[in-house]
């Protein structure tokens, strides 16, 4: 790694949390950043070894082990390492992260302080645990650019029979919300099929235009389980049945969608009878906090970006930390220009005192 002026020249900017690869990709900050993208244990090809992935989700003690405090630790340690490796002991480091990797790269900031400059938390929902905030915050804002496909009731009520479509409608609408990313912009896309009702004007025909619209016409079945990859989905029931408890429902009228209740008592059950554990509700708030966000954040807290808007139920839903296209908005270039450019004093404030410091 070269240096310049006596210093370290590059920007050690760590991507967190990837879930598989290829999923998540980094924008470098600035000329000077070195990219690292890292995988998050237990996803992709991180398995512990002599397991398969099913195996080691299996296994009660080797399960024990993934959970963030782990994921954290190893992050530490490869950044350590990696630094050494690269003999840039003194080049700062930024970790990004989006959706629950923007949680990993929050705590990072705020347990590892000593090997992180700053943090990018992109759409992270750190809040959405122990009440902080009401159940319904994810889909009050999907269901503002959404719109439910049955008009009554009494159609919701005919179609709770064949459960797995309205279990399906609800994961697809809620998807589509939640990564309603430009240039496409999935819910517009959807939300005509439904309009034009190209494969007929019944209900039924409207929902099945909507699909066709979504994915293409090209497919010749369209299958309920391909919206999240089984590697994915089975990682995740884990870590929602032991520490990731997010608190998430809707009551009546309140948004678009049927009403989803949240009942702890089934959570647990759920959690009990496929892995033989009770999930840790209060672990998260814990252990890395929550409660009066800005209060404490003020007085501990620093070097941290939080980007939040509203196109998705998690807000802007990771699109600043995803690779850039010709075809970004403005309101996209100017945001990612405001973050690097609030990075750049971190890393200028960084040498500063190293400076003055040693």
């Amino acid at each position: 790694m070269r240096r310049e002026k006596g210093r370290d020249a590059r920007l050690l900017a760590v991507l967190v949390g990837v879930l598989e690869e290829g999923l998540i990709y980094f924008v470098r900050v600035y000329q000077l950043a070195y990219g690292v993208p890292v995988q998050h244990r237990f996803y992709g090809q991180s398995i512990p070894h002599g397991f398969t992935r099913e195996g080691a989700l299996k296994n009660a003690t080797i399960r024990g082990y993934f959970n963030s405090n782990q994921v954290l630790a190893d992050y530490a340690e490869l950044i350590v390492s990696l630094k050494k490796n690269l003999s840039a002991d003194s080049s700062p480091v930024l970790v990004a992260g989006g959706s629950y990797s923007g949680e990993l790269a929050t705590w990072f900031r705020l347990k590892y302080p000593h090997i992180a400059m700053g943090a990018l938390a992109s759409s992270a929902p750190i809040l959405y645990f122990d009440y902080l905030v009401p159940p319904n915050s994810y889909f009050v804002v999907g269901c503002s650019k959404t719109q439910w496909p049955f008009r009554t009731q009494q159609e919701i009520q005919n179609l709770q029979k064949a459960s797995e479509l309205t279990d399906y409608l609800n994961t697809l609408y809620t998807f589509v919300a939640q990564y309603d990313s430009p240039p496409d912009y999935p819910v517009d896309t959807l939300c005509r099929g439904i309009d034009g009702g190209a494969n007929g004007t019944d209900i039924l025909g409207r929902i099945f235009s909507g699909v066709v619209a979504y994915y293409g016409e090209s497919k010749k079945c369209y299958d309920l389980g391909e919206i999240i990859s089984s590697e994915i989905l089975d990682g995740w029931d884990w870590q929602t049945c032991s520490e990731e408890v997010t608190i998430i429902g809707c009551g009546p009228n309140e948004t678009m969608f049927p009403e989803i209740s949240y009942d702890y008592k089934d959570y647990k059950d759920y959690c009990v009878d496929k892995f033989g554990v009770e999930p840790a509700p209060h672990w998260l708030t814990t252990y890395y906090g929550g409660e009066h966000i800005k209060r404490v954040l003020h007085k501990f807290g620093s070097n941290i970006i939080f980007t939040n808007g509203l196109r998705d139920p998690y807000s802007s839903h990771s699109i600043d930390i995803l690779v850039s296209s010709k075809d970004d908005p403005d309101w996209l270039i100017d945001q990612r220009l405001k973050q690097a450019k609030i990075t750049k004093q971190w890393f200028d404030k960084y040498y500063e005192d190293l400076r003055k410091f040693g």
